[in-house]
């Protein structure tokens, strides 16, 4: 059997799912989630964690392209971004729907 290369979906879901490895990153989307529009203000004040550990959880979640932000100081703003979170959900559903299930492995 020939060996399979990864494909663009596969790589952007490990993507997701690594921006989602973490507790404080998942609360962190969860508070963009309520929004109505964008977050402006210091989430170190609301979240449980110093400012640089922030930045850097913010970054991955940028990276990975879940969130938005945009800084004009002294303000940062930031946005779930709807279209890849969009997407995100298809490829979780569509990864969790394929999985067979068996009684037995």
């Amino acid at each position: 059997m020939e060996k399979q290369k990864l494909n663009t979906e596969q790589e952007q879901l490990a993507r997701f799912a690594k921006a989602l490895g973490h507790p404080i990153r998942i609360a962190i989307l969860q508070m963009l989630a309520k929004q109505t529009c964008c977050y402006h203000g210091d989430m170190s004040e609301v979240l449980p964690i110093a400012k640089s550990t922030l930045s850097q959880h913010l970054n991955e979640l940028k990276e990975a392209g879940l969130i938005q932000g945009t800084i004009t100081l002294p303000t940062v703003k930031y946005c779930i971004d709807r279209k890849n979170w969009e997407l995100a959900k298809t490829l979780f559903d569509n990864l969790f729907q394929n999985v067979n299930h068996f009684d037995e492995c």
